[in-house]
């Protein structure tokens, strides 16, 4: 194979890990989304086995997604050299996987505190749940996060720990990630502009008080052209009362 065939090659097949990565990190934040919706219902009317178990089995697939994602980004940015076309985008989605596991690990420590403030091992334990009045289920959430799919074909068999470990499990991760990879997290550019609905209401407010102040200029201007005014000291209104007089 000649040089340019290979770097070719190379090239396309870095393409397609970035973008199995980006899928990864999709699937990845809608699972923890759903995560974090049934874990509000801990500790409540809703709560039961049924809810234990969906919540083990979407933070398997979580943690699935998470061990196979942080391994192909990490070889990503290793093998990537200075100046690449998609190392900024590695990069942006290597903050991004940060940030979704820090809040990911978050949501397990709330489980893991709810778990055992309501235990659920015995029947008379239901007695201790919170009836917040809301009728419904978490099974629609479920079935969400188990129709998430991994974007690579081979998935890597990785035994998931347990809630205990898996919070323990998420610490190390993170400080691997900073130790092997030097990305500054400030250095990394979003691709849109953030806020958009208050700098939309932020010109409208503009353009208000822009209105507001040419009415004044009106009447300032309507004002200074009025002759014989007397300066009447109960006229409040500008030269209203003297016109009308």
């Amino acid at each position: 194979m000649s040089r340019w065939r290979q770097s070719v090659v190379e090239i396309q097949t870095r393409k397609r890990q970035v973008n199995e990565c980006e899928r990864a990190q999709a699937a990845l934040s809608k699972v923890t989304a759903c995560f974090q919706q049934m874990a509000t219902s801990l500790g409540s009317n809703m709560d039961g086995s049924f809810l234990r178990e969906e919540l083990e089995e979407t933070r398997t697939v979580a943690h699935k997604i998470c061990s196979g994602l942080h391994r192909r980004l990490l070889s990503l940015l290793i093998e990537m050299e200075q100046g690449q076309e998609d190392k900024e985008q590695v990069e942006r989605l290597w903050v991004i996987f940060l940030s979704s596991l820090e809040n990911f690990q978050q949501d397990l420590k709330k489980v893991k505190v709810l778990q055992e403030i309501f235990p659920l091992t015995q029947r008379k334990d239901r007695q201790a749940l919170v009836n917040t009045g809301y009728v419904g289920g978490t099974s629609e959430v479920a079935a969400r996060a188990a129709m998430v799919q991994t974007p690579w074909l081979s998935v890597e068999e990785t035994a998931s720990p347990d809630l205990k470990n898996h919070i323990v499990e998420i610490d190390v991760l993170l400080e691997e990630m900073f130790q092997r990879v030097n990305v500054p997290l400030w250095s990394v550019e979003p691709t849109q502009p953030s806020w958009l609905e208050g700098v939309s209401t932020q010109d409208g407010g503009q353009e208000e008080d822009e209105s507001l102040e040419d009415i004044m200029e009106v009447e300032v201007v309507s004002q200074n052209n009025t002759s014989g005014c007397c300066n009447h000291h109960n006229c409040k209104v500008g030269c209203l009362l003297c016109l009308l007089s």
